[in-house]
């Protein structure tokens, strides 16, 4: 099955967010449908990737792309089962925005970055962003799994488009040999993210080959997902007018999403414990301390010369 990406990234800068209703909290919601045979999955991120989009100052393209993929990993990290199990996804293309990196989890938290944020090209013909331009059309997308147990694993295939959706449609249909439908979606004007988030359909074992075309159809022919998010609508409202005649379930539950980083002054310094002595020596000797900064969630982190000593002093107690 194909993927599926918002046609409705870019509003007129002259529009006003203000006019907008605040953004609703993120969350996510699972269901079936088709008598059971097919898996929904829907997720709103639009305050997650407004708070990326601040945090690193991502320009128009670099935010819809970086959107897209936060979406897509919390739709793949709410398949897994054990409350630590966490979703790493990396875009590696040729196009100048450079390497996507996501991290997201089963609890609802993610956070993102891309290397070269402030890039920024032309619009298509068609007034569009150019998110396949930007991150390129030849590349690798790299899914690692942390399970919550043992050694995290990681599956890649090439990349279709580079537009993520079609990519991470791919990957769950070659590599994981799921027939899967993804949309993903980022609206946003000049000053804020107006709205954010995907679906992802697939097919369950045993499911009749019928529904994988069937369900093509209907997400190709979506064309208003995040402006209807942004109006307002819900998840639920949404799912019911694609999937309601084939069955729909969907589960009571709602699971809170949000950016979240789980960096911390004793991570820096359990990182800095990892270099070798003289390295250590030499920034106290060169930078009189240390700057750290997460590239995550852009937090600076700044040791002193006493920190960085006392450092170098457990180090050389332990050997």
């Amino acid at each position: 099955m194909k993927g599926a990406c918002g046609s409705e990234q870019w509003q007129n800068p002259k529009a006003i967010s203000e006019s907008l209703p605040p953004s609703p909290p993120d969350y996510l919601i699972r269901g079936t449908a088709a008598e059971d045979n097919i898996r929904v999955v829907s997720v709103v991120s639009t305050q997650a990737v407004q708070e990326a989009r601040e945090r690193h100052q991502l320009s128009y393209v670099a935010t819809v792309a970086l959107g897209r993929a936060m979406s897509a990993a919390l739709l793949l990290a709410a398949d897994l089962k054990e409350p630590q199990a966490r979703i790493g996804l990396q875009i590696r293309g040729n196009g100048p925005l450079g390497g996507i990196h996501v991290d997201a989890g089963v609890d609802g938290t993610v956070r993102g970055y891309v290397s070269n944020p402030a890039i920024e090209l032309p619009l298509t013909p068609e007034g569009k962003l150019d998110v396949g331009q930007a991150v390129g059309r030849y590349g690798y997308l790299h899914v690692v799994r942390d399970l919550g147990y043992g050694q995290p694993y990681t599956s890649t295939v090439e990349l279709v488009s580079g537009e993520v959706g079609d990519d991470v449609s791919y990957y769950l249909t070659s590599s994981e040999q799921i027939p899967s439908a993804v949309l993903l979606g980022v609206s946003l004007d000049s000053q804020r993210v107006r709205a954010a988030g995907g679906v992802l359909v697939q097919l369950l074992p045993g499911a009749p080959a019928n529904l994988i075309s069937e369900i093509e159809s209907r997400l190709s022919q979506v064309e208003e997902f995040t402006p209807q998010l942004a109006r307002g609508k819900a998840l639920q409202e949404l799912l019911e007018i694609w999937l309601g005649d084939l069955d729909l379930k969907l589960a009571p539950e709602v699971l809170p999403v949000r950016f979240h980083c789980p960096c911390s002054s004793e991570r820096v310094k359990g990182a800095l414990r990892m270099l070798e002595r003289d390295e250590l020596l030499e920034m106290i000797q060169t930078d009189g301390g240390a700057e750290v900064v997460c590239q995550f969630c852009n937090k600076v982190y700044r040791l002193s010369e006493d920190e960085l000593r006392s450092i170098v002093a457990e180090m050389s107690a332990s050997q």
